[in-house]
């Protein structure tokens, strides 16, 4: 267990080191006066330099925002790091040796072998610099281009090209004074049956470095068709290189993830590289795997992450491997108090693609056009399931609860638990009771539950020929029943606008689905104005449903209609097949406006605009109904 460092060490440490030489490294400083510099203040935005740095004192102070301190409160402030990992790499800079108090510091042959490590990372990215400037990187060079990357971006991110070959840098590093454990234990060569071998070959090199800007390790992208290998290879987990622990480009996006409190996490090297070159200095990517706790841990250090503010914007491909990766990075949303976004350009391109097709400001735009993570999540869990049916939606609605439960902003659960209930096409009510059960609910095992209402029981027929009758105390099936009743006992009083109301609409029952369908059948093999009521009109209709229904038929026959005479009885009639009519309407209406909701104009403008001319055509039955 280590120790405590020694007062004394602390003070030599702070006392040998040129907080000038430090301080230079991240603001650029110009005299001021006799022992005093001055510049632009890392912690707050400013315009005249108002940031002062007294060597001889060992301090600063910003005149603009009254932040100071000594040099390893500097270092603590900008790199985030702990104060004894600070004092720590401090005494490493000026070969200082520590001593601890209360046990050991760290093991010096562990921190040997880490430094050598990382002297051997070193090396071998000037290595893969050197080489995409030769002749041989021809390949290398054009795909840079082709990406809209000039040699002064590769040279800005390090970017290097691996030699075709089996040991460019194997010898490299051994000239260097490397041995083969060594070599080995940096993830940079494989070992076969002739001994170590480089590990990548003509392919693109990304340098992947640490928090502190050392490299630790290396993104390798292939380039040649006869490569059999992965399109990406990455270094294996080594002492330096934990997968889970690293983000590619986190050095030089972590001072402006501080200050503008916001991350942007995208999926490739390239799409961090552009990023920053368009404008948005916050990107950073996971290297082959996805975003994860470990890396929460890092971005919540750099954002401040404790609820006062702050964002974290996915960017992922508008595909289902892009919604996969989405509903993953849901599954950690409750780690952070920042607010969590995705950002999704509509054609489905990455940033680097979307900057070289339309330019940076594109880029920028594709965060201003973001939308909070669980909404994104709601919708792609939607798409799943079919709309169209009662039964796609109530499964769908079991899917979704549980995400609007979890919106930490319990302001907002309710407005979007009344948005969900407009994409579903159900009630409101019904859903905000779905999403309180969700909220109730336990967090461990499934995500599905119960719903406290069912399904209505018109929906849950079972197969043909048999039929479960319709509930006379369902409200929701009274206008089909009074309607099927004026055409089995009144049929001659339907006048041809009527008719064709009656076979247009869609019973929601089964029972009267195979009824109506049968009245239609009859009345079509009549012929219009040929239909008379009585016996034979009823025993045509009786012959014409499956036998299980010919009791509900004779029912629907024998029931007294609301009316004394002719004139009102014609008046009902029509009355009620309006009416149905236009429920028909309404509920067509209700499925095109929630279909609406679930369509991006942006994405597929072609389906929203045929939708809403959908709805205006119903629109224009439904007055010409209330005017007739």
């Amino acid at each position: 267990m280590a120790g405590l460092i020694r007062r004394e060490d602390i003070d030599e440490v702070r006392s040998r080191t040129d907080i000038r030489e430090i301080v230079d490294g991240y603001v650029t400083l110009k005299p001021a006066g006799i022992g005093s510099f001055k510049g632009l203040c890392p912690f707050h935005d400013e315009r005249t330099p108002s940031f002062h740095v007294r060597p001889q004192y060992g301090t600063y102070h910003c005149f603009g925002c009254d932040e100071s301190g000594d040099v390893i409160a500097f270092l603590m402030a900008l790199e985030h790091t702990t104060f004894t990992e600070t004092v720590e790499r401090l005494a490493a800079r000026i070969g200082y040796e520590l001593r601890y108090e209360q046990g050991s510091g760290p093991d010096r042959e562990q921190i040997g072998r880490r430094q050598r490590l990382l002297d051997a990372h070193k090396v071998a990215a000037e290595f893969f610099q050197a080489q995409l400037r030769t002749r041989a990187a021809l390949e290398a060079q054009k795909y840079l281009g082709e990406r809209g990357f000039t040699p002064q971006d590769a040279q800005e991110y390090g970017v290097g090209y691996a030699p075709q070959g089996w040991d460019h840098l194997l010898k490299h590093l051994r000239t260097r004074g490397y041995n083969d454990d060594e070599l080995e234990a940096t993830g940079m060569f494989s070992a076969g049956n002739r001994g170590l071998y480089d590990r990548f070959r003509g392919r693109l090199i990304f340098p992947i470095r640490g928090i502190g800007g050392e490299v630790i390790g290396f993104g390798a992208r292939k380039l040649f068709d006869d490569d059999q290998g992965p399109k990406y290879l990455n270094t294996p987990e080594t002492q330096l290189y934990k997968k889970s622990q690293v983000l590619y480009g986190i050095e030089k996006a972590k001072r402006q993830i501080a200050k503008q409190r916001q991350v942007v996490v995208v999926e490739g090297y390239t799409d961090v590289m552009s990023m920053h070159l368009a404008g948005v200095p916050t990107a950073v990517a996971t290297c082959g795997t996805a975003f994860g706790a470990e890396h929460i841990k890092i971005v919540r250090r750099f954002l401040s992450d404790d609820g006062s503010g702050g964002e974290v914007v996915f960017t992922f491909d508008g595909d289902a491997a892009g919604q996969k990766a989405a509903l993953r990075a849901f599954e950690e949303d409750q780690k952070f108090m920042a607010q969590t976004f995705v950002a999704v350009e509509p054609s489905g391109m990455d940033p680097c693609e979307l900057r070289l097709a339309r330019g940076d400001a594109a880029v920028r735009g594709l965060l201003e056009a973001k939308q909070p993570l669980f909404k994104f999540a709601i919708q792609a869990t939607m798409k799943r399931f079919d709309l169209g049916t009662l039964e796609g939606k109530v499964q769908a609605l079991r899917a979704t609860a549980p995400i609007v439960a979890q919106i930490r902003d319990v302001t907002l659960r309710p407005a979007y638990a009344r948005q969900l209930a407009g994409w579903l096409g159900l009630e409101v009510p019904d859903v905000v009771n779905a999403v309180e059960i969700a909220a109730r609910a336990p967090r461990s095992g499934s995500r599905t539950y119960e719903p406290r209402f069912e399904p209505p029981v018109q929906e849950q027929a079972e197969p043909a020929p048999r039929f479960q009758l319709p509930n006379p105390r369902d409200p929701m099936l009274r206008t089909e029943r009074e309607a099927l009743e004026v055409v089995v006992q009144a049929p001659h009083l339907l006048g041809d606008v009527e008719w064709e109301q009656f076979t247009a609409v869609e019973c929601a029952h089964p029972a009267h689905t195979a009824i109506h369908d049968a009245v239609c059948a009859v009345y079509s093999g009549a012929g219009a104005g040929d239909v008379e009521q009585g016996r034979a009109w009823v025993e045509a209709l009786t012959a014409a449903v499956p036998e299980q229904l010919r009791g509900y038929v004779a029912g629907l026959s024998m029931r007294a209609l609301p009316a004394s005479h002719e004139v009102q009885l014609q008046r009902y009639a029509s009355g009620v097949i309006a009416h149905l009519f236009d429920r028909q309407i309404h509920r067509r209406q209700a499925d095109l406006r929630a279909q609406l909701e679930r369509t991006d104009s942006r994405t597929d403008p072609e389906q929203f605009q045929s939708i809403s001319r959908q709805l205006m055509d119903l629109e224009v039955q439904r007055r010409k109904l209330q005017v007739g």
